[in-house]
């Protein structure tokens, strides 16, 4: 008899390698001879093979990678693969090439790793046991961990491969699939039941191309049909609907006799929606209605599976969305494996990764969007844009919904195949460095034109005045008043501009271009590693400060005025030089002077009429209130031609006396006990004023005498941004030489204090305008 069979006592047999029972002979025989049985002894043979050339490896210092383990053991021979401790990361096993090496390992008196000495021995060998599958229905696979991306993207050949493998290791299991597919089966089942004519459509993350293991079920209950039915049920023709609309309907029996749906509330609807998960659709639980949300919903959990969703019934424009995503996903191949790195490394970069916008962070909806936008300005196109598309749609493509023009095809055999070659290493390297000095703030990405709108114009148009503006807009594709991406802030995407130009950086080194010889990280493998960007970035001649363009602080009336300057980079880059003028002499105390050496700061004589002249300026400018009196010290001249978008530069040489950046806030925590409660609107228009008395403080509390030579000299230069639509201020700081830690610290107090200290004066100037 086999060694993995036993025999029953009541007759038959059984296989303790499989775990199956067999009731007779001639069955047992079909078992083993069987795929899954030669199976399990070829997966055996294996795993016993693998713990006689392994050794097991303690010691290491926490966080040492399983490359470095690798690298440390190829010195004595071929190293098959490391397996760390997920949990922990104490201990690792070295699966090497053959016992030879292993011997050699073995044979070594002692090991050392980064000052630690290593503790080797071989692996113990354990009784091979074959673990049966969960349930067909589970949502969640097992994590997959770090270590094993790392060991399965190290594999491939190319970063191509690599970019497709990720889709691979993350999209949803075929069992998966089935699951979704199941419940979306017995939700409809139910739900007509109670909803006559409804419908149970499945839309986002789980159907619209870029599912990843564990991703919520997103359905929307389609109750038009529904609506029609109890109002046609009403009337003398209520029979006959009620016939259409299908046997399970009987109107008695329906939950729509207590309510009606025209004119019920949404949090009415709801709680019946609620109801009946919780009560008639079994294996639900944790049922929660959630009226207050953007798109109100009913979250529930799937019990045997821990499969979280959400059911809406106003949210018609996420099935147009979704099937939108899967028509560029069909398009072209390029764009899941695109998408799925890019996610993956914003993750890691802790830049995005809560779907729609539980906080500052970019959710994967906006990212997904920006990598299409992305894909649909290269040269030649990826990807159509919207305004396209509606050029190819037929009659039964034609949609309205919500009011939003919706129409695109539905096939995407009308679409005419890219001509553009680029590979997924050269597309991903473009990103980065497209997107590293992207003007988010000046303007609006949209999906409908395939263009970066300027903030100007767009905001004289319809849709600006209701698209709310942050630091990063993106645009949703039909819902034009919405900006996906309007809960980031703008420390959220500074730092993605900056991980994007660190990624730029990257991509050009043969690290990521070429696969190691070495086994050492390479591609994909480093551009995930986490890290957080340099807080100081170094621009040509020094530390870079962005100053963005932003309308938050001016009324809507000061908005359409500058939007509709001639020349309207000019007017703001004005606005700018003059805020940092004030900020670094009047708030900060800081002594400043021309290239010529001239003082800055004095007040400029009002002219009639309300000009006044700016130092370096051809033309007069209007008057900005007062507030804007402090004149920028210097303008190289314009270059001489036609162009009207010449390069324009302001420079300060400043001296810095007192540490006028330390501890601030407990100096103005001291003030506002001090002085009288201010309403929020007084204390945000006096803010600068406040911001001033702080630094009076500080150096009341240092001494008013100065020394004979300052803590700190820099030369600060402003120049408008590179593009020729690119509406930035960009801030170059440089130190004069061994300044050390002192000014670093007091750049990057400037880093958040300077662009906040500018809007607010802007804003003001504009107040004391009207």
């Amino acid at each position: 008899m086999e060694p993995d069979v036993e025999s029953l006592p009541r007759g038959g047999f059984r296989c303790r390698l499989c775990h199956v029972t067999a009731a007779n002979q001639p069955s047992l025989q079909d078992h083993l001879q069987g795929k899954k049985h030669q199976r399990l002894e070829s997966l055996r043979a294996k795993r016993q093979d693998q713990e006689l050339r392994s050794v097991f490896v303690s010691g290491f210092h926490k966080g040492t990678s399983a490359s470095e383990l690798s690298e440390y053991f190829q010195a004595f021979g071929d190293v098959a693969s490391v397996v760390m401790d997920k949990d922990k990361g104490v201990y690792a096993i070295v699966e090497l090439q053959d016992q030879e090496v292993m011997e050699k390992v073995l044979a070594q008196p002692e090991h050392c790793l980064g000052g630690q000495r290593l503790r080797v021995k071989p692996r113990e060998k354990k009784e091979f046991k074959y673990m049966p599958p969960k349930k067909q229905g589970s949502a969640h696979r097992e994590q997959l961990s770090p270590e094993k991306l790392v060991q399965a993207l190290c594999q491939a050949d190319d970063v191509d491969s690599q970019m497709s493998q990720l889709v691979q290791l993350f999209e949803l299991s075929e069992s998966e699939r089935r699951l979704r597919h199941l419940l979306v089966t017995l939700f409809q089942e139910v739900f007509s039941e109670f909803f006559p004519g409804c419908a149970i459509l499945p839309f986002g993350s789980s159907v619209n191309g870029f599912d990843i293991h564990g991703c919520d079920l997103d359905l929307f209950l389609d109750l038009e049909k529904t609506k029609t039915f109890q109002a046609s049920a009403k009337g003398p023709q209520g029979a006959q609907a009620e016939e259409e609309a299908g046997p399970d309907s009987d109107s008695e029996d329906s939950i729509l006799s207590d309510i009606d749906l025209t004119t019920a509330t949404v949090p009415e609807v709801l709680e019946l929606v609620a109801a009946v998960l919780r009560k008639c659709v079994p294996g639900v639980h944790s049922v929660q209605a959630v009226p207050s949300a953007r798109r109100p919903v009913v979250k529930f959990c799937h019990k045997d599976s821990g499969l979280l969703g959400d059911i809406s019934i106003n949210n018609r424009l996420a099935l147009c969305n979704t099937r939108f995503l899967q028509l560029c996903t069909e398009a072209d191949e390029r764009v899941r494996p695109l998408v799925y790195a890019l996610r993956y490394w914003a993750k890691q970069q802790a830049l995005a990764g809560n779907p729609f916008g539980g906080g500052p962070l970019l959710n994967n909806y906006a990212l997904t969007l920006l990598v299409l936008f992305f894909l649909q300005t290269r040269s030649p196109p990826v990807l159509p844009t919207l305004a396209q598309l509606r050029e190819l749609t037929g009659d039964g493509d034609q949609a309205i919904v919500d009011g939003w023009d919706c129409s695109f095809p539905q096939d995407t055999s009308r679409l005419e195949p890219s001509t553009n070659t680029e590979s997924l290493c050269s597309l991903l390297a473009e990103f980065f460095r497209v997107f590293g000095d992207h003007d988010f703030a000046g303007c609006v990405i949209s999906l409908k034109e395939g263009r970066a709108l300027p903030l100007p114009s767009f905001l004289l148009s319809e849709v600006g005045a209701k698209l709310k503006l942050g630091p990063f807009n993106v645009q949703d594709p039909f819902e034009l008043s919405h900006n996906v991406a309007a809960n980031v802030n703008e420390k959220i995407a500074l730092r993605f501009q900056h991980c994007c130009r660190d990624g730029a950086k990257y991509c050009r080194s043969l690290q990521y271009q070429r696969k190691s010889s070495k086994g050492k990280a390479w591609g994909l493998v480093r551009l995930f590693q986490p890290g957080v960007p340099e807080a100081g970035e170094l621009g040509p001649d020094g530390l870079l400060i962005t100053i963005p363009f932003t309308l938050m602080a001016l009324s809507p009336g000061s908005r359409q005025q500058l939007c509709q300057a001639r020349d309207f980079r000019r007017c703001w880059f004005d606005k700018v030089c003059a805020a940092v003028t004030f900020v670094l002499k009047d708030v900060l105390k800081c002594s400043c002077t021309g290239p010529a050496g001239e003082p800055l700061g004095q007040e400029p004589t009002e002219q009639g009429g309300g000009e006044q002249p700016i130092v370096g300026s051809k033309h007069p400018r209007s008057d900005e209130g007062g507030s804007l009196a402090v004149s920028p010290a210097k303008k190289k001249p314009r270059a001489e031609g036609p162009a009207p978008e010449e390069e324009e530069s302001v420079s300060w040489s400043c001296a810095v006396w007192h540490r006028v950046w330390m501890g601030r806030r407990r100096i103005r925590r001291q003030l506002r006990h001090l002085g009288s409660p201010q309403p929020d609107a007084e204390q945000e228009a006096g803010s600068l004023e406040v911001e001033e008395k702080v630094s009076e403080a500080i150096i009341q509390q240092e001494g008013d005498s100065m020394g004979s030579e300052p803590l700190l000299r820099f030369t600060a230069c402003a120049q408008v941004g590179s593009g020729q639509e690119d509406t930035r201020t960009l801030l170059c700081f440089t130190p004069d030489p061994q300044q050390g830690l002192l000014f670093q610290d007091f750049y990057h107090f400037l880093q958040g204090f300077l662009p906040r200290m500018v809007e607010r004066y802007v804003g003001r100037a504009a107040r004391g305008r009207q």
